[in-house]
């Protein structure tokens, strides 16, 4: 078994990165009424299915406009 030590540094502000990322996507999908595709609960579960992932593509491609 590999020690897994020598990537804390690298892994530890991935994690934090990734849970900032997915708590203001969802701050911002639970709070905002309009999206470009999809709707809230389908925007929900991607951020929170997809990791790193899932908030970035709600920002590119889901966020509507502020009113």
């Amino acid at each position: 078994m590999r020690d897994i030590s020598g990537l804390l540094p690298f892994l530890i502000p991935l994690v934090i990165v990734q849970y900032t990322l997915a708590i203001v996507a969802l701050v911002h999908v639970i709070r905002h009424p309009n999206y470009k595709v999809g709707n809230k609960v389908l925007w929900i579960l991607i951020v929170l299915c997809f990791g790193i992932i899932g908030p970035v593509l709600y920002f590119v491609i889901g966020k509507g406009e502020d009113e």
